[in-house]
């Protein structure tokens, strides 16, 4: 995710870092060259546009201008309901900590070994999710947290999250029956990890199911043949300086489309997508700290504008 201070209005139009331009400078160089080369063969009086006025295109481009910003609602949809969905992880992460620090019969409750490994394990929980989303190696991402013990209980899972959320469980409950805490208090425990399940099914929802491939089709399709007639409609109105309103306008709609595709899957490394391991590192340290631990690890920063 893009995360800048607010630039000058003059720097807005320099800025490519975060930007679709370069996701679509391709196409743009090619609409810039085709009306270039209409222009000039209408300039040479090969071509006359006759009647063909930009009339019908202004219709068009409004009824495309809605069918864009409709596709890119969904995606923002999509991405907002990502950006929740982690919120109320971490939320959930926090008062397990919380409460396991709490209940855990103990005369120094963060010194217990049982109360450490429950909450290194939460903190596993959020980089295993993140590298299952980016389908990343799992295990890979959780083994700075967990013990020898737990590695080897999650090897050969396919779902490292939910084997962790198993692990979890099965603590509470072993706790519950060795008389640490209550037959109410571990309900209680069970509701945030089922509450912490529900997200990662949520997040998969989101992850593998795309918006339908023929409706981006058809966008992407409507799109280009817009951009393609467009010169021959203003040509005979703007002349020589057509290629430049054909790029301005090429760049408005093929920005519009890829900004979507960014949206649509709010969990990969593009430049608009979702900062999972910044949020799991803010995770860590907050549980790192209601283990009373002083050494932690820093946030992280933004490279080159983004964070990731």
């Amino acid at each position: 995710m893009i995360v800048r201070p607010r630039p000058s209005a003059l720097a807005l139009l320099f800025i490519l870092r975060g930007s679709v331009l370069p996701r679509i400078a391709g196409k743009l160089l090619f609409m810039i060259v085709a009306g270039c080369v209409i222009a000039a063969v209408h300039a040479a009086g090969y071509f006359n546009p006759g009647h063909l006025g930009a009339v019908p295109f202004s219709l068009f481009g409004l009824a495309l201008s809605v069918f864009l910003g409709f596709r890119n609602n969904v995606c923002y949809d999509r991405w907002w309901e990502a950006r929740k969905q982690w919120g109320e992880l971490i939320v959930q992460l926090r008062a397990l900590a919380r409460e396991t620090r709490v209940v855990w019969e103990a005369p120094l409750p963060v010194q217990d070994p049982e109360v450490q490994r429950q909450i290194r394990r939460l903190i596993a929980f959020p980089h295993a999710l993140a590298a299952r989303l980016r389908q990343q190696n799992e295990l890979e991402a959780v083994r700075p947290w967990l013990e020898a013990s737990d590695i080897q209980a999650l090897e050969g899972r396919r779902n490292v999250p939910d084997g962790l959320l198993s692990l979890i469980s099965q603590t509470y409950r072993q706790a519950c029956q060795a008389g640490r805490f209550g037959e109410v208090i571990y309900q209680g425990l069970m509701l945030r990890l089922a509450a912490c399940g529900a997200v990662q099914a949520a997040c998969e929802r989101i992850r593998f199911t795309p918006t339908p491939f023929a409706y981006s089709l058809l966008l992407h399709r409507t799109a280009w043949i817009f951009c393609l007639l467009l010169p021959f409609g203003l040509v005979g109105t703007l002349g020589n300086i057509m290629p430049l309103a054909v790029a301005i306008i090429a760049y408005t709609f093929f920005g519009l489309d890829a900004l979507g595709d960014e949206l649509e899957e709010p969990f990969g490394l593009d430049d608009n997508d979702l900062p999972l391991n910044a949020m799991a590192r803010l995770t860590a340290i907050d549980l790192l700290e209601s283990l009373g631990q002083t050494d932690l690890p820093e946030p992280l920063a933004p490279k080159r504008y983004q964070l990731d």
